[in-house]
């Protein structure tokens, strides 16, 4: 099989810059731009080596290292570590009983918002159940908010199953189930769209509490703009209650919103994690010691730390790189298991499990085997899952978003219920996961961010750390500090002992907020209520209106160009084409909306349509190879791709000539999903394209949400939107959903 670096004719190749030059992919690599037909050079293609990311044959698997655990180095257990060992165990039975915070909270609920600020693992869930259950007996209705698809998911499950499954539905953009329901659960932007819709109709949303789940999503800088959205349009009248991990500005929060909603709020906060942590350090000699001794390091972290610091470096660049199966048999041997073990990145994961050796524990104990067989029967594609040979032999699995949902839920699934020994994640497993272990290993002191690596911050460690003990099944969790390439041992010390960064303000202005809030304001009425973020909140009031002044200056960059593209009128209202374009809430929508004003969406095919929409979900300048099969498959979208660039192209001149960012318009995106959508199987759809599994997976069902937006124009384009529907059809299969 033959794949070149990207799909190829050219127009693919390479990106728009300011001037509209084409040039080779290679000259611009960190450019964002829209991709433009201009030249016609072909690339000579490249064989695909042998990947990981190809599906293993039924039956054929790589073999096992060929070591045994005699081969693997024993751990010696320092004395002072044996006195926290000592605390391993399960705790006896009890009956419940709630903790004073959570009994504070419910309290103070009934008089006025409350923000409440825990370690993770608290019980914060509870809160919201009880309050849940409260509301519910008034016949009163209730929004529950999350920040993700599959935490919705799990919410819904465990209120349908506290409270009974007719009193509650979800809403997540790709499910709807129960939508008159008294409960509602469902992400934050769905919440924000239901919020815009109240406010162009002039009602009130039927929601008398709202509870925000993780509200210290309000600092991530991709999407913490809709919790802060959310928090200034709803109504005072509404109940409020935001669960978050522990933050440093609660109160700051908290005064804020009594400012801007003008009512009440309170902040509940408990530090003590419901099971006590105890953080370990296992050297490179293979001792496991206390990482503290007091709040000082101890001895064999602080000669580590000191090496580090003689050297001039924070890291051992030249270290070698661990061996997980020493790490997994000393963690067993001092019966730590199971654990999580963080890495840097998604290879890494895979590596790791690829070089352990099976496990000593009996595969048929606990009826392992038999859960897993009945979770493939569910979901068959599972069964040439590359990973299945080492999660059965090996009682491990790899965790990241590089994998398909659903192998995913199963990798959760077997942890949570004992199975395994350990997972290998990203980070990312900390926020939103529920998953949690008796120990936590740290290898890195860095993260990811999107861009680069960084150092982490207390957040990070705290969200990390707090998946280490199981509450009821735990008398202690644990965190064991790894030594290597990327790990500062002096920053993870400052780390865990300070407090979580205070929550940030995220808001930002889009094209998207500014047809959705002129349907229901004026601009004079849009600049009041951008006056009321987070951003713009500060005791000092010099601060204060500077950032109004900045939030205004881009609501007025906004507004300006919606009009002169006949979006809004002189008089800041919404023209015809304006209305109907408030309803694409996506990433992108003036693009969108001038492919359906120019005609280039009108009488395509599903699956057309649905190739033409995928290249404007992916946020990721990220070259993917096809193979040549694919290549010639997609032939008939090359003209309308084309076409579709060609009319971009004056806009996406003006976008970028006011400093409005641009989406890179690839078309690997396109082709994928048109081989999707021509209902090929997906083993052989990962064969075709060199992505991983979960990124493939993400971006069709990413496709499919934008494909929703556009049924929102029945009316005013109504055969468009029967083409969007089937198209979703198409999408919506297993193993994706």
């Amino acid at each position: 099989m033959f794949f070149s670096r990207a799909p190829r004719p050219p127009w693919v190749t390479g990106k728009l810059t300011k001037e509209f030059q084409w040039l080779p992919r290679a000259c611009h690599p960190h450019r964002f731009g829209l991709a433009l037909l201009l030249t016609m050079k072909p690339i000579t293609p490249r064989r695909k080596t042998p990947s990981s990311r190809r599906p293993a044959k039924a039956g054929h698997h790589k073999a096992l290292p060929q070591r045994n655990h005699d081969d693997v180095r024993s751990a010696r257990v320092h004395k002072e570590a044996q006195t926290l060992l000592a605390s391993i165990g399960k705790p006896e039975p009890k009956p419940f009983k709630a903790d004073p915070f959570q009994l504070e909270s419910l309290q103070k609920l009934r008089r006025q918002d409350v923000v409440v600020s825990a370690a993770t693992g608290s019980g914060k869930t509870w809160i919201a159940l009880e309050a849940t259950r409260e509301f519910l007996a008034d016949h009163c209705g209730i929004w529950y908010a999350t920040p993700l698809k599959a935490l919705s998911n799990a919410k819904y499950q465990e209120f349908g199953d506290a409270l009974g499954p007719e009193n509650v539905g979800i809403l997540t953009g790709d499910r709807k189930e129960n939508p008159d329901a008294p409960i509602i659960v469902g992400t934050t932007e769905i919440l924000r769209n239901q919020l815009y819709d109240a406010m162009q109709a002039g009602v009130d949303l039927q929601v008398d509490l709202v509870i925000l789940d993780e509200a210290h999503y309000l600092s991530d800088p991709d999407r913490g703009v809709v919790w802060e959205e959310v928090l200034i349009y709803l109504p005072s009248r509404v109940k409020l209650l935001l669960l978050s991990a522990t933050i440093s500005n609660a109160w700051e929060v908290a005064h804020w919103l009594s400012h801007i909603r003008q009512t009440s709020c309170t902040v509940v906060e408990s530090s003590e994690r419901p099971v006590p942590l105890h953080p370990l350090f296992l050297t490179p000699s293979g001792d496991l010691t206390p990482f503290f001794k007091g709040k000082r390091l101890f001895s064999s972290a602080a000669a580590c730390a000191k090496i580090q610091s003689q050297k001039g470096r924070k890291r051992f660049p030249q270290a070698k790189p661990p061996d997980f199966n020493d790490t997994i048999a000393a963690l067993r041997e001092a019966d730590l298991l199971p654990a999580i073990v963080f890495l840097k990145s998604r290879s890494d994961c895979d590596k790791a499990l690829q070089s352990l050796v099976p496990s000593p524990r009996s595969p048929e104990e606990a009826g392992f085997e038999d859960t897993v067989e009945q979770y493939l029967e569910l979901y068959p594609e599972l069964k040439h899952q590359r990973q299945l040979h080492r999660l059965l032999r090996c009682r491990a699995g790899s965790h990241h978003a590089g994998q398909l949902p659903a192998w995913r839920l199963l990798v959760e699934t077997l942890m949570a219920q004992g199975h395994l020994e350990a997972i290998f994640s990203t980070s990312t497993v900390a926020a939103g996961v529920n998953f949690p272990a008796r120990t936590v290993v740290l290898l890195q002191s860095d993260r990811f961010d999107g861009r680069s690596f960084v150092d982490m911050t207390a957040t990070d460690l705290h969200q990390m750390t707090g998946r280490a003990g199981r509450r009821g099944m735990d008398n202690a969790g644990f965190v064991v500090v790894v030594p290597g390439r990327f790990m500062d041992v002096a920053l993870v010390k400052e780390l865990f002992l300070s407090s979580p960064e205070p929550l940030r303000s995220r808001i930002a202005v889009n094209f998207s907020m500014t047809l959705n809030l002129l349907l229901s304001h004026d601009p004079e009425g849009i600049r009041k209520l951008l006056a009321l973020s987070f951003a713009a909140f500060h005791e000092n009031p010099r601060r204060s209106q500077k950032a109004h002044q900045k939030l205004v200056k881009e609501f007025r960059a906004h507004l300006n160009l919606l009009e002169e593209l006949s979006y809004v009128a002189e008089d800041g209202t919404p023209t015809y084409d304006g209305k109907w374009a408030a309803q694409l809430r996506l990433d992108h929508p003036l693009l969108i909306a001038e492919l359906i004003r120019g005609g280039e969406l009108t009488g395509l095919t599903p699956q057309e349509l649905a190739a033409v929409m995928a290249p404007f979900v992916v946020d990721k300048d990220k070259e993917i190879g096809v193979s040549k099969e694919l290549w010639n498959r997609t032939r008939p979208l090359w003209k309308r791709f084309r076409r579709m660039v060609r009319t971009l192209k004056p806009l996406a001149q003006i976008l970028i000539d006011r400093g409005f960012e641009v989406p890179s318009i690839m078309f690997w995106p396109a082709a994928a999903v048109f081989l999707w959508a021509e209902e090929v199987e997906w083993t052989d759809l990962v064969l075709h394209v060199d992505a991983d599994e979960g990124d493939l997976a993400m971006m069709i069902l990413r496709t499919a949400d934008h494909l929703r937006q556009l049924l929102s124009l029945s009316d005013e384009q109504p055969r468009l939107a029967e083409t969007a529907r089937q198209a979703v059809a198409m999408l919506m299969r297993a193993p994706l959903v």
